[in-house]
């Protein structure tokens, strides 16, 4: 039985592919409407047992009126229809609508659903550009994520077993009082009309303040992550004072903005209580009245006492549920700024895998800035021969990584056109793009998965005999087989930690140039691929990527020019354009600006100031 709930949603299946609406309806309806056979059983549910709760204190009524018309002897004579459907649905509609109800929202709605709302979120997310992630801080985006998933569902549930189950149950009051009475259901009419008002008053502002609530909580979760992420720079700078009071200031504002929601929760609960009482009051006074003058029978004045006792009874656990709904509405709200976002940069319908027969690379008249800010790539004009093996040089902000960054399509520019043999990459799938170009970079991140799975990533089906010759070439061997992580898995199975955190630099980046060298995909970008190494092992690692590039159109970026000596052509950047380009030594006689950076790097800076101190050089 449980299976059979349990199984009702399948949170797996792939996602609807439009992205959630940013209407407060429209993203609650995008996800309920994919278990909206669930929704409509639970509201049923709830609507059959509202009128059968509705229906005892009736029943008791007419119990009321039998035993004081009846003699004991003669009780079951007259009262055995009303005692067996009392019975019946004490003992039978209750308990089993109950359970049934239950099982709705304990194994169909409350597991699957939320996970399947958690995953989407997480699907969609994930397929943002990159310029998304560096908008904002990581933390917050994953907490929006992960926050949304459960108060969007109890938001739906809080209506079904409270909101909605009241309303059944106040309907079904009042109708059954109106047939006795007219005058006996107005206390309770005059009651659902003043909720109402109440709910108005206070519904916007608990809504609001729930939303400044959840928005200070993504806040701090995003101050605290980013500070653990940078733990290192936080402890090398002696800086924690500062982070503690950056961090606090978060909590005030959070610890501020719950101060003001739980304000008018109160504010609300007291108004609820004092509604209450006055209800409780105006219905007893009408109810004897009419009794006193003879209008209506004992059971008819049992019944209206019970039904609105018990109402004032589910008010203040429909109160505490109503709070919940628009707490959990002001999260939803604010995980939607995040959650509903429309993805940008996506594939074309048309799109289709690329195809690198050859890897020649051509740069068409490319003009590419970040937002407003200054244009950081103008009319560029560049192809790479099939094989060809080329290096980008130029002071740092030149547009190098930009260049590279628009060829991996992490940004579209502005003007312009790249082409792979020929393939526009704007008409061609993204995944396949990306499958068919190796990237070694400068600040390398590792998975926190085991160093045996971060090779692999690379291609994901290869062979350990294959993984381990990869890191072979790369000389991580050697210190892979004397990892031992904390919970004593060691070698490939050791894990590295956030972002490699566990292991040096050096280690990160062979460990990344493993990984490219078991893809092998055609075109290869070496990013200040051995900036973390020292002489030695980069000397080591230059002729396995000598090797790796055989073959390849390469794309290399360093800031030591002595790397790039081997080159088939530099090409020199400056203020946004190409300025320069030929071999080295075509680039030395030239005595351009590739000239007088390698002056500088190779000792011609050192040898201008003792120049200018006048030391003989």
């Amino acid at each position: 039985m449980f299976r059979f709930f349990e199984t009702r949603i399948d949170f797996r299946k792939k996602p609807p592919e439009e992205s959630p609406p940013d209407t407060l309806w429209g993203f609650y309806w995008h996800f309920i409407r994919q278990a909206k056979g669930l929704f409509i059983a639970l509201f049923a549910l709830g609507f059959v047992l509202a009128v059968f709760e509705a229906l005892i204190p009736w029943l008791i009524g007419r119990l009321v009126n039998a035993l004081s018309t009846t003699s004991p002897e003669g009780i079951f004579d007259e009262a055995g229809p009303l005692l067996i459907a009392m019975a019946a649905i004490i003992l039978v509609v209750r308990p089993v609508g109950t359970i049934l109800f239950r099982l709705l929202v304990n194994h169909s709605l409350a597991v699957s659903f939320t996970t399947m709302v958690h995953w989407q979120n997480y699907w969609h997310v994930v397929r943002q550009p990159l310029g998304f992630f560096q908008e904002d801080f990581a933390g917050r985006i994953a907490n929006r994520v992960l926050q949304t998933g459960r108060p969007l569902r109890e938001t739906v549930l809080s209506v079904a077993r409270a909101v909605w189950q009241i309303l059944i149950f106040g309907a079904a009051s009042i109708g059954l009082l109106g047939t006795q009475d007219w005058r006996l259901a107005i206390p309770m009419a005059g009651w659902f009309v003043l909720y109402a008002t109440l709910l108005g008053v206070s519904v916007p502002r608990i809504q609001t303040r729930s939303r400044h609530s959840s928005e200070a909580r993504s806040a701090v979760t995003g101050k605290v992550v980013d500070s653990f992420t940078n733990i290192m720079t936080v402890k090398l700078f002696g800086r924690r004072k500062d982070e503690d009071e950056y961090i606090s200031e978060g909590y005030s504002r959070l610890n501020d903005a719950f101060m003001s929601q739980q304000r008018i929760n109160t504010l609300y609960v007291a108004g609820l209580t004092l509604l209450n009482a006055i209800f409780l009051v105006a219905t007893g006074a009408v109810a004897v009245w009419l009794f006193s003058a003879n209008r209506v029978d004992a059971g008819t004045m049992t019944t209206a006492l019970l039904l609105s006792t018990q109402i004032v009874s589910m008010s203040g656990w429909v109160a505490f549920e109503v709070m919940g709904i628009f707490e959990n509405v002001g999260t939803v709200q604010e995980g939607m700024k995040t959650i509903s976002r429309p993805l940008t940069m996506q594939d074309k319908p048309t799109a289709k895998p690329l195809t690198v027969p050859r890897g020649e690379i051509r740069f068409e008249d490319v003009t590419f800035s970040y937002g407003e800010g200054d244009t950081v790539i103008e009319r560029l004009d560049l192809t790479l021969k099939p094989g060809e093996k080329i290096g980008l040089v130029g002071r740092s902000g030149v547009g190098k990584t930009t260049l590279v960054n628009l060829l991996l399509r992490f940004f579209e520019p502005q003007e312009g056109r790249i082409l792979i043999d020929g393939q526009d990459i704007a008409d061609v799938q993204e995944e396949s793009l990306r499958g068919k170009i190796s990237v070694v970079t400068q600040d390398t991140s590792l998975l926190h998965r085991s160093i045996r799975e971060n090779i692999l990533y690379g291609r994901p089906d290869a062979s350990e005999e294959a993984m381990r010759e990869a890191a072979r070439q790369a000389h991580a061997t050697d210190f892979i087989e004397r990892l031992v992580d904390g919970r004593g898995r060691r070698g490939f199975d050791a894990h590295v930690g956030e972002r490699g955190v566990k292991l040096s630099g050096g280690q990160r980046q062979r460990i990344a140039i493993a990984r490219v060298i078991l893809k092998d995909a055609p075109i290869l970008i070496l990013d200040e691929a051995t900036s973390a190494l020292d002489s030695e092992v980069e000397a080591a690692i230059q002729e396995s990527l000598a090797t790796l590039m055989e073959g390849k159109t390469v794309i290399a970026i360093a800031h030591r020019l002595s790397t790039l000596q081997l080159m088939d052509r530099l090409i020199v950047m400056d203020e946004a354009r190409i300025v320069e380009e030929g071999t080295h030594a075509e680039l030395l006689e030239n005595g351009g600006l590739y000239a007088g950076l390698w002056s500088r790097q190779s000792g011609g800076f050192l040898a201008l100031r003792r120049e200018s101190k006048g030391e003989t050089v």
